[in-house]
């Protein structure tokens, strides 16, 4: 099947690049699009300073639009969307299928005393559970947010439910590319599986710090190698996904067999 990755900055309330892409990706044939993080809303150190009102307001406009847009073009969009219940932020990314959506809430946060959204989102701290797992097209997805490539556990689980593709959308800056890049390549291939990377562009300037969203969204293969790969522009990425190459790798390596032998 083919998947594709939007790669842009925080386009705010706008929706006209969203609907110009998917248009495009629509002439392809592209069943799934996935965002990186902080692309329909805006940095994190933004929304500190936004009342709820308005972070509710942008989220429900942003959520209408996915909809919209799924069900005219026939295409499941991914894509990470701070939601308001309660009064309260919760870090998500949302499933919008032409049929259904899905929301997965954000397991791990960072915390870091620059960047604390652990501290900020009202996301629960309790032992971690399966990622969000749906099927398009033959493939079968697992979805991950990017702060969550660092767990072993999440990973593990990700394994269990047998998936194809873990799609990793990301907001990742301060020149950790490489590390992102040789992170990523070593989960694909331990877990024989493809890995979708989205990471946004743009940049946040703070006080000393300077957030540079340096892009290079990919796709890893189920043997751990980049096939494609963006650079640090606006651009559409479209990416083919095929569930013998998965079978082939786990036949070939034998990691999994492994482990069912032991369970």
């Amino acid at each position: 099947m083919k998947a594709a990755v939007l790669q842009l900055p925080s386009i705010g309330m706008s929706s006209t690049k969203l609907y110009h892409y998917i248009r495009i990706a629509h002439k392809k044939n592209i069943k799934l699009l996935l965002l990186g993080e902080y692309l329909l809303n805006p940095f994190f150190h933004e929304l500190k300073s936004m009342p709820i009102s308005m972070i509710k307001e942008q989220g429900n406009h942003q959520m209408a639009i996915l909809k919209e847009l799924s069900n005219q073009y026939d295409v499941t969009i991914v894509a990470p969307l701070v939601v308001i219940k309660k009064g309260q932020p919760y870090k998500t990314v949302v499933k919008v299928g032409p049929h259904s959506t899905a929301y997965y809430e954000q397991q791990a946060l960072i915390n870091y005393t620059h960047w604390n959204e652990e501290k900020f989102y009202a996301n629960p701290v309790e032992p971690f559970k399966a990622p969000l797992v749906f099927s398009v097209e033959g493939i079968r997805f697992a979805v991950l947010a990017g702060f969550e490539l660092h767990f072993d556990e999440l990973w593990l689980k990700a394994t269990a439910k047998s998936v194809d593709c873990v799609l990793l959308p990301s907001v990742s800056t301060f020149e950790s590319s490489k590390r992102w890049q040789e992170l990523v390549k070593m989960r694909a291939f331990t877990h024989n599986c493809y890995v979708l990377r989205a990471n946004r562009i743009g940049e946040y300037q703070e006080g000393k710090y300077s957030w540079r969203f340096y892009g290079d969204s990919f796709l890893t293969s189920p043997e751990g190698e980049i096939e494609t790969h963006l650079g640090n522009s606006e651009e559409l990425m479209i990416v083919e996904l095929d569930h013998a190459k998965v079978v082939e790798a786990r036949r070939s390596w034998g990691f999994k067999e492994a482990i069912s032998k032991r369970s």
